[in-house]
């Protein structure tokens, strides 16, 4: 036998050195010959993952059909690269910081569409889009600005704002000295707005009061990530409401109807004046003297209709209620319930007047800034229908829209309809009355219990009171000092 080699440390440690200069030789080869011939290792099956309740497939294959930069461009928050995870689009918001260079993608950003990822049960894929057989998921928002226009049904717009700001603890921005407009007709300032003259001002979430639209004020008060909004209406209908409404006024007064002011009232002074000209473009923000006669018509017209694009991400229609608060329920991610309401300020049939074929084209060419803005967003706002909701689950929708109305009409409101105001027991909920309009308000149902009355009655507030109510449980302190200044006048 021959003689075994002693392992002394020495030759123990020169073995371990030997192996692991192989291995990392062994690694090493491997290494340049996967980087060489691009081989792939195989993955394991991948368990679709589950979120409330719906089930998706491998997300990372989401993008690989398009991966182009224009194809990520049409869904805000995609992944560039491999930076981030497609999964994580299903469970967070929409970024708040858009690209400011670019104010189309800016307006898709904030309107929440297309939705970011949907199922597809029929080709079994993610996919987008506003198709109504889709799941989709987003994040309410509650960052909102609401111009609130002139006789457009906006009132009602504004409390269903208040109702859902109030439930959830938000924070509107008030006029100072509880008044109910932001020292409209001026151009909107924050001065306007009560307690942002403090150092410890709180942040507004809602800005839902009339105002003369200005855009870089607006935007120093509130959020970056606000989802701007509002409603125009046929400028006939609303020349006549407004000329019943503001009857009273030095510009209305002296005419005996809308037809002879038509006829005999039109000159410098109503020219100018914001209620009597093209009122939908002051309110926007814009100079209302144009008319059907101006040089330069079609250029101004195109400056309006560019300027709203810009400042808004949705306009709603008036004469398509119910179908508005569907596509706003869409693109704030709100519920029906929040969206549902009672129709406010409406004036009472013996206050309307009908509207002759020959007066509407008087008032077309008169308001011609306002009957064009109405045109263009009339058209826009079905493109919205059909690329957010979808013209089949709009009407499935509104249906149910109109259903959960007639169950709160039939829980909270005495005789089911609006009353004239001289029916109104509750002065609480009394509306203004002004010109010669005959404003309705509603009786509650008798022996409702506190709380079933206290939702009835916020759906049939009125602005003023509502705007009042608001104002005390925001600013405590400042209503109990106006309350004892009137105690020590008296």
């Amino acid at each position: 036998m021959s003689a075994s080699i002693p392992r002394t440390p020495a030759i123990l440690r020169l073995r371990r050195w030997r192996c692991s200069l192989w291995i990392l030789l062994t690694m090493l080869v491997v290494g340049v010959t996967i980087q060489t011939f691009h081989i792939q290792p195989k993955r394991a099956p991948v368990t679709p993952p589950v979120l409330n309740g719906i089930a998706f497939p491998a997300l990372e294959n989401f993008w690989e059909n398009d991966n182009s930069e224009s194809q990520r461009n049409k869904f805000p928050g995609a992944p560039h690269g491999q930076n981030e995870s497609p999964l994580l689009l299903l469970v967070k918001p929409v970024m708040k910081t858009p690209p400011k260079e670019d104010l189309k993608e800016t307006r898709r950003w904030n309107e929440g569409t297309p939705p970011l990822v949907q199922w597809n049960e029929g080709a079994g894929k993610l996919s987008s889009g506003g198709n109504q057989n889709f799941k989709k998921t987003c994040q309410p928002k509650s960052h909102i600005v609401f111009l609130k226009t002139h006789k457009t049904a906006s009132s009602t717009i504004q409390n269903i704002l208040y109702r859902y700001g109030e439930n959830r603890g938000l924070t509107f921005a008030l006029p100072r000295n509880k008044h109910n407009q932001l020292s409209y007709p001026r151009y909107f300032d924050t001065r306007f707005v009560n307690g942002v003259e403090s150092k410890l001002s709180m942040p507004f979430d809602i800005l839902c009061n009339h105002m003369r639209f200005k855009n870089p004020e607006v935007k120093k008060l509130m959020p970056q990530d606000s989802f701007y909004f509002s409603i125009v209406r046929n400028p006939v209908a609303m020349m006549e409401s407004m000329y019943i409404y503001y009857k009273y006024l030095g510009v209305f007064r002296r005419t005996k109807s809308l037809e002879d002011f038509l006829d005999n009232g039109l000159n410098i002074l109503s020219l100018l004046h914001n209620y009597a000209h093209n009122n939908l473009a002051f309110d926007f923000g814009f100079d209302n003297i144009a008319t059907a006669d101006t040089p330069d018509l079609e250029t101004i017209v195109n400056e309006v209709i560019t300027g709203i694009e810009q400042d808004f991400h949705l306009i709603l229609i008036t004469e398509y209620f119910d179908e508005s608060m569907i596509l706003l329920k869409h693109s704030l991610c709100w519920s029906l319930e929040d969206v549902v309401s009672f129709k406010l300020n409406s004036r009472h049939d013996q206050s309307r007047k009908s509207i002759s074929q020959i007066t509407a084209e008087k008032i077309k060419r008169w308001n011609v800034l306002d009957w064009r803005i109405y045109e263009h967003f009339n058209a826009t706002f079905w493109h919205k229908v059909r690329s957010l909701v979808g013209e089949e689950e709009m009407k499935r929708e509104v249906s149910q829209l109109k259903e959960l109305q007639a169950k709160l009409t039939s829980i909270c409101l005495e005789g089911g309809e609006a009353v004239n105001p001289r029916l109104i027991r509750d002065e609480a909920v009394m509306p203004f009355q002004s010109g010669t309009a005959v404003i309705q308000g509603y009786n509650l149902n008798r022996n409702l219990d506190i709380q079933t009355k206290t939702k009835c009655q916020r759906l049939i507030m009125p602005e003023l009171q509502f705007t009042k109510l608001l104002y005390e449980k925001q600013f405590p302190e400042t209503g109990l000092k106006v309350e004892r200044k009137r105690w020590r006048k008296n």
